[in-house]
């Protein structure tokens, strides 16, 4: 059949009504988050304009809005979830009213980088494929956002009619906390001490103890402990005690043989690095910004302890997680809806950003929807 683009007639898209304005909560500049009316972007030849239902907030949303990392005017949220509304020219994989959520970044494929699997460290991986205008940042934060050619090719993901935009909105962060667990290749003989249980520690310790390792948590809130407990996570330990101390208590005197450190602080990887037994990991996952952090090489050379990190997902786990992310809803083992404890429409977006940037004991994920 001949296209019409071979015709040389007008590339025609399908499209549901779509406004020419949207809301959207724009970052103006250091800690300036606001409300404001933009233009619905407009899509290109291979690409798709997303209707956003959720979308959570990340810690490395938090992170450039309270630091001024990236330049202003941008729209940030990354970990989403919609309907399509507009389809391009030449995209077949999709159609109008089809339920998906979008990575932002995909690797190019074929660099180095990409031949180890090194994937974040693959330049074209920068490049961010989702926009709400302004700057590509994800866009989450707005009504609709914009969908790359390279993006609608090998990282937009159907989601089934049985699953609800809020757990497929966890696909990225999955796919983040996958990546690491499948790196430190763990064995049912191992202990793993997961330091932080916020909603990443939470999933990494759920993904750990998937592996058949025994998992111990540490975090500060007995809510949060409650919490991990639904997902099987029923060794807890106070993190205002002695941490190492309890690590060896369970592991006849020798540590863990994994720690993963799902929250920042520095004074923290000394913590993760006693806690090992010689010859032990130390997987940094939450220590997205430089510092002067130290640590005694003494315990790395002698002690044979390594201390390595894990960074952004990888597209080799892609189905792999969303296998598992539809899976786990339907029979209930990894019902990630339950990790959501407050959400706020849109419009309350910059009350979103506050209640995320200053957790307590009751607060794990938070999203923003937009529901009409």
């Amino acid at each position: 059949m001949v296209s019409e683009k071979e015709l040389g007639l007008p590339l025609i898209e399908r499209a549901e009504t779509v406004p020419a304005e949207m809301r959207a909560a724009v970052y103006r500049g250091v800690d300036d988050v606001r409300i404001e009316t933009v233009p619905v972007p407009e899509i290109g030849a291979g690409e798709l304009l997303v209707r956003i239902d959720t979308c959570g907030v990340c810690g490395t949303d938090l992170k450039k809005i309270h630091t001024g990392s990236h330049s202003a005017p941008r729209v940030f949220g990354h970990e989403m979830a919609g309907t399509v509304v507009k389809v391009g020219d030449g995209v077949t994989k999709f159609a109008l009213g089809d339920r998906v959520m979008a990575y932002h970044h995909i690797p190019c494929g074929d660099c180095y980088y990409c031949r180890k699997e090194t994937f974040a460290q693959c330049e074209f991986y920068k490049n961010v494929g989702c926009t709400a205008g302004f700057a590509p940042s994800g866009g989450g934060f707005a009504e609709y956002i914009r969908v790359m050619d390279w993006i609608v090719e090998r990282g937009v993901v159907k989601i089934p009619d049985d699953v609800p935009f809020e757990q497929a909105a966890f696909i990225e962060p999955v796919n983040t906390c996958y990546k690491a667990i499948r790196t430190l290749n763990l064995k049912a003989d191992e202990t793993v001490l997961v330091i932080g249980q916020g909603p990443i520690g939470i999933l990494l310790a759920a993904l750990a103890k998937r592996t058949g390792a025994s998992v111990l948590t540490s975090d500060l809130y007995p809510e949060r402990h409650a919490v991990a407990a639904g997902y099987g996570l029923t060794h807890p330990l106070d993190a205002r005690g002695d941490v190492v101390a309890a690590v060896r208590a369970e592991t006849e005197g020798r540590g863990a043989d994994v720690a993963l450190l799902a929250v920042a602080g520095d004074a923290l990887i000394k913590v993760a690095m006693d806690a090992i037994r010689p010859g032990g990991r130390v997987m940094l996952f939450a220590a997205t910004q430089h510092s002067a952090a130290t640590f005694d090489p003494g315990t790395v050379c002698m002690d044979e302890k390594t201390l390595m990190g894990s960074y952004s997902s990888s597209l080799t786990v892609n189905d792999a997680v969303a296998d598992l992310v539809f899976g786990g809803y339907r029979d209930g083992s990894f019902d990630l809806t339950k990790l959501i404890t407050h959400r706020f429409s849109l419009e309350d977006a910059v009350k979103a950003v506050d209640v995320a940037s200053h957790p307590v004991a009751d607060s794990l994920k938070v999203v923003v929807q937009n529901r009409g």
